[in-house]
C-alpha cells in the first residue's frame, strides 16, 4: 500500500456488493480494506484507522448504526467520514442516520458514479492533498496536483518523504502529530522504519522551508510530536 493512498473501509455483508465497492474504490486509486460485518469492521479499524468508511446499515449482530454510534462517540474515530448505504427509503430514516453521525446518506440502488463522488467529497474535507488541492498555511503554499512548494516567491525544493509530511501538516495546521502518526500516514503501515527516522526528515523539512529566510514553522512539542504552527 503506498502512503500516498487514501484509505477506504468498505463495510457490507453481501460478498457480491462488497467486492464490487470494492473493485470501483480501488479503480478510482484508493487503497480498500473489507470487513464483512460490525464487529469486523470495529476490529480492522482499530488496527488501522481509515480516511473513509463506506458503511451498510443492515447487517446481522451489529448494524451499521450502532457501528457508526460507536465510531463517532471516540475521540480517535470521531473523525472520520462515514458514508451510509441503505435501502430504506423514508426521510426518517435518512435523518435517523445522519443524527447517528453518519457524514452521508446513500439510498440503495446507486449510482456508483455518484458514490465515488461523494467518497471524493468528503476526502476533500479530510485529506484535501489526495484529492489534488492546493493547500496554505501563512505564507506557504503546498500544490499536490504539481507537487509544487512555494514559500511567499521562492519554491522550497523537497524530497518525496518531505513532501508528505508537510502535506500531512498543512491538512490540519495546529494539530499534534506523534511520531508513531506520523511514520503510519507519511511512510504507511506495510513499511517498518524507526521512529528517529522521523526525526531526521523533520529536520530536512525544516530546514528546506527555512532555507530562503523566514521562521520555522513546524514545533516540536515535547513528549507528544510535532505539529504546524
Amino acid at each position: 500500500m503506498s502512503a500516498d493512498q487514501p484509505r477506504v473501509l468498505v463495510v457490507e455483508d453481501e460478498p457480491a456488493q462488497r467486492e464490487v465497492l470494492a473493485y470501483n474504490l480501488e479503480a478510482e486509486g484508493f487503497s480498500v480494506s473489507r470487513a464483512q460485518d460490525g464487529e469486523e469492521a470495529l476490529l480492522l479499524v482499530d488496527e488501522d484507522l481509515p480516511d473513509i468508511i463506506v458503511l451498510d446499515w443492515m447487517m446481522p449482530n451489529l448494524s451499521g448504526i450502532e457501528v457508526c454510534r460507536r465510531l463517532k462517540i471516540r475521540p480517535e474515530t470521531r473523525s472520520i467520514p462515514v458514508i451510509m448505504l441503505s435501502a430504506r427509503t423514508e426521510e426518517v430514516d435518512k435523518v435517523r442516520g445522519l443524527e447517528t453521525g453518519a457524514d452521508d446518506y446513500v439510498v440503495k440502488p446507486y449510482s456508483v458514479i455518484e458514490l465515488m463522488a461523494r467518497v471524493r467529497s468528503q476526502l476533500r474535507r479530510v485529506r484535501p492533498s489526495t484529492v489534488g488541492q492546493t493547500l496554505e498555511f501563512d505564507d506557504i503554499v503546498l500544490d499536490s496536483e504539481s507537487h509544487r512548494v512555494t514559500r511567499g516567491s521562492d519554491e522550497i525544493r523537497l524530497g518525496p518523504t518531505e513532501f508528505r509530511l508537510l502535506s500531512t501538516f498543512m491538512e490540519k495546521p495546529g494539530r499534534v502529530w506523534s511520531r508513531e502518526q506520523l511514520l503510519d500516514r507519511v511512510w504507511g503501515r506495510d513499511i517498518y522504519v524507526d521512529t528517529r527516522t522521523v526525526d531526521v526528515h523533520i529536520g530536512r523539512l525544516r530546514k528546506a522551508l527555512t532555507s530562503h529566510g523566514g521562521g520555522d514553522p513546524v514545533r516540536t512539542v515535547r513528549g507528544a510530536g510535532y505539529s504546524l504552527g
